[in-house]
């Protein structure tokens, strides 16, 4: 019988990165999206579901059957609270009742660094920042990610489903700025990350920092490795090409030293 995980969020960045890397003999990726995800290509072991989270009678019918759940789905930049509200908060809340309900054993949540995003370099000691820090959520996006780290602790603890919650840095191909040489997750690494997620034995409720094995990073990976994450990509294979000459290329003022950067300054609830 093949395993059949279930992506909300399918249509996103980050979703459309995962699909082909989650692809495995033996099993069905069930896309789900509000925006429908591409059809699927000739072998490809897909099933296409466009539906919102926020609609709990699609994402009952979307959970039947399902292994797992990745929750991708969501808004994944500041905007206005209703819409945060809507789409993060109660979202989680619909897709983690579906998933209990239909039995669903392990969900894994895309939280965000921006659940911590008031955390400046000096308050992380030797070894990184704990991934399971204390929310310091710089925005209304990042209040709804710790909205979303306590609904995964609650039904991990009422109900048994096990969580996994993931603060992620900058999962794009590659880094784009200086700051995003500490915060990058590779794509790659990416898909490591969620099949860590997927197939550890007892996950139990955590918190886990998504990077790569980055040289500048200053949060730690050792909550990652407790699941058998072992980031194998750095960022600083792209140093040279963003920095240039530049001599002094450490964190340049608090947009480059606060975990949330540019977020922890932009005007709550205004679109980005």
């Amino acid at each position: 019988m093949s395993q059949v995980v279930l992506i909300t969020g399918a249509s996103g960045g980050v979703g459309r990165m995962m699909r082909t890397r989650l692809a495995r003999e033996g099993r069905v990726l069930r896309l789900l999206d509000v925006v429908r995800p591409e059809d699927p290509a000739e072998g490809e072991a897909v099933e296409i579901i466009e539906a919102s989270v926020t609609d709990a009678a699609a994402m009952r019918a979307a959970c039947e059957g399902v292994e797992a759940v990745i929750h991708l789905g969501g808004i994944s930049v500041e905007a206005p609270w209703d819409g945060i509200l809507s789409a993060n908060i109660d979202g989680t809340r619909v897709v983690l009742e579906a998933a209990r309900d239909a039995g669903v054993a392990r969900v894994v949540l895309a939280s965000s660094n921006h659940a911590a995003g008031f955390y400046d370099l000096d308050n992380a000691p030797e070894g990184g920042l704990p991934a399971d820090a204390f929310p310091r959520p710089d925005t209304y996006y990042g209040v709804s990610k710790v909205a979303m780290e306590a609904l995964g602790s609650l039904f991990h603890d009422r109900y048994g489903i096990d969580v996994t919650a993931l603060r992620i840095g900058s999962c794009f191909e590659k880094p784009w700025d200086r700051r995003s040489l500490w915060t990058w997750m590779s794509p790659d690494d990416g898909a490591r990350l969620l099949e860590a997620c997927l197939a550890t034995p007892e996950p139990g409720f955590r918190v886990v920092w998504g990077i790569s094995r980055n040289t500048r990073r200053w949060w730690s990976l050792a909550e990652g490795e407790a699941i058998g994450y072992h980031p194998q990509d750095d960022s600083e294979m792209y140093a040279a090409e963003l920095l240039g000459d530049a001599v002094d290329d450490g964190p340049q003022g608090p947009e480059e030293r606060l975990a949330g950067g540019k977020f922890c300054f932009t005007p709550l609830g205004e679109h980005m």
